[in-house]
């Protein structure tokens, strides 16, 4: 018997039936919007479950087009539903005053109402035969966004209420997936936005321009990366510890073609040798004992993009010849499975050993190493690159400052004499190391020469042995202080004479003393590229 089509029983077993009957196309319509990932598909499945269950000559869904303010059939269902017009404005018919209204409408006869016998909604043909026309809205967050109509065959007893009740379950059924649906669709853009927007931040980041060095092993770096960059050759960065070879890697990505790939990295020295082969190239389910199931390795992981294996120097002999393997034939496979996986990456590496040393040691092979070195970069030590280290510091300076929320402005003279005089064998971060404690300890706008490391400061360490008689160096110290204060100044003597707490005359004094140039102060401290970005890796 199709739900609705009799007035309610008096008996409980005939209302416990009906309640059952409802119940189970609730449960049917839940399980279809469940079931369907698009909203339009799971629309048309509402609609063809209420058209059988409730026995209909025509059913329809619609939906409210909120950038046309028009409604537009969705779905229909019925042997005689043949809709001529997809599309009418709100208002228009009773379908168009359900969803204006967002109330439902009850015709028990058609032929007696006159918006209907003359139109029939829009346009559909129907049997010559007496039907009830029920129309409920589907409503969302206090508006109407669409709703179902039904023709039924003309039954003088039938329960309107309980038919319009069911169709409104199934409106709320089908606000519900909508609002799901919104959430979902606003998430995904919202997560797409973001990604586009660090993947630009990333790209600007890495950007050549953004590396800082203006020095000739520098330049000749930058030069051989953007050559390499747009190709998908294999490229191997050489340099010691701590010159930034990771950061060449991540420009190398970010402005090549593959850059809206992924780039993986991994440190081959940080992973246990017996753990290293899984690591990059992912185990099957039951490879070894627990593997409870299969996971993807590092090169899978990096299809499509790039993968960065850092300390390349340090992978075992057996890892040495399945990575040989992948860059003859470009295919692996995980570890205990026997499908081939095509390698679909770019490869870069990057050591600090001296690998020509390992091959005839017999640590490295020597065919790996023909296989690596197409491209080889090799990144200059600070202390090749002298004319840079203020550079850096002064970028490391004002990320620092700001990090720590110090107002600390510039390097004094003495200080910069100290940094420029050392030999740095930790390379780039050893400076930002260095830079960083200085900001930390510093109590004031100017860092000062008893605000570096200790190893600075000592004369063994910094390669400085006094040399010189006391009243030199005291000479010394006091021409430096005095340009540093006229640095300050501008130029300006009296400023500088009332910084140092002194008479102009007497600064007058000791600046003709000391053959200073007060004049190439008047300009003011030379800018520096302080916006530039650096990074460094092991």
């Amino acid at each position: 018997m199709p739900f609705g089509a009799m007035a309610p029983s008096p008996h409980y077993d005939d209302e416990r039936a009906n309640v059952s009957r409802a119940l189970a196309i609730v449960l049917e319509i839940n399980q279809v919007l469940l079931r369907e990932r698009g909203l339009l598909a799971g629309l048309h499945g509402v609609v063809e479950i209420l058209h059988h269950r409730c026995n209909a000559v025509r059913s329809v869904g619609i939906t409210l087009n909120p950038a046309t303010n028009d409604i537009e059939y969705q779905a229909s269902a019925g042997a005689f539903a043949r809709i001529h017009r997809t599309r009418f404005r709100i208002g228009d018919g009773l379908m168009g005053r359900v969803v204006q209204s967002g109330k439902p409408v009850i015709v028990p006869q058609v032929s007696l109402e006159p918006a209907l016998r003359g139109e029939r909604e829009a346009g559909v043909d129907v049997p010559r035969q007496e039907l009830t026309y029920i129309a409920v809205p589907i409503a969302l967050d206090g508006g109407t966004v669409g709703g179902f109509a039904m023709d039924l065959r003309f039954v003088p007893n039938r329960d309107y209420p309980r038919t319009v009740m069911l169709l409104d379950v199934a409106a709320s059924l089908v606000a519900h997936a909508l609002k799901v649906h919104r959430l979902v669709a606003a998430e995904r853009q919202r997560l797409l936005t973001e990604n586009s927007h660090l993947r630009e931040e990333l790209k600007q980041r890495y950007d050549f321009s953004n590396i800082i060095g203006t020095s000739g092993p520098m330049r000749r770096v930058y030069e051989q990366t953007a050559q390499v960059a747009r190709t998908n050759t294999t490229v191997i960065l050489r340099g010691e510890s701590g010159t930034g070879k990771e950061l060449f890697a991540n420009a190398i990505h970010y402005n090549s073609p593959r850059a809206k790939g992924p780039l993986i990295k991994v440190n081959c020295a940080a992973l246990p040798h017996d753990l290293i082969e899984s690591e990059l190239f992912g185990y099957e389910k039951g490879a070894f004992t627990g593997a409870m199931g299969a996971k993807k390795g590092r090169f899978e992981l990096a299809q499509g993009g790039t993968l960065f294996l850092d300390e390349i120097g340090d992978l075992n002999a057996a890892t040495q010849v399945k990575l040989l393997r992948v860059l003859q034939e470009r295919e692996f496979e995980r570890l205990g499975g026997v499908a081939p996986i095509r390698a679909d990456l770019r490869l870069i590496v990057a050591t600090n050993k001296n690998l020509e040393k390992a091959i005839v040691e017999g640590s490295f092979r020597e065919d790996l190493y023909y296989r690596l070195n197409v491209f080889a970069i090799f990144v200059p030590p600070l202390r090749e690159r002298r004319t840079d280290i203020m550079l850096l510091a002064d970028h490391f300076l004002e990320a620092f400052a700001h990090q720590h929320r110090k107002h600390v402005k510039r390097i004094s003279t003495p200080a910069i004499d100290m940094l420029m005089s050392y030999h740095w064998p930790g390379n780039v971060r050893e400076l930002e190391n260095a830079v960083e404690r200085a900001v930390v300890v510093c109590d004031g706008a100017v860092i000062h020469a008893h605000h570096l490391p200790p190893s600075l400061q000592t004369a063994e360490a910094s390669d400085t042995m006094i040399t010189i008689p006391l009243e030199q160096a005291l000479a010394a110290f006091e021409k430096d202080t005095i340009q540093d204060a006229l640095k300050s100044a501008h130029g300006n003597r009296a400023k500088a004479a009332r910084l140092l707490r002194t008479t102009a005359r007497i600064l007058n004094y000791k600046i003709r003393k000391h053959a200073i140039d007060w004049r190439r102060f008047r300009q003011g401290p030379a800018k520096r590229p302080a916006e530039l970005r650096s990074g460094t890796d092991g």
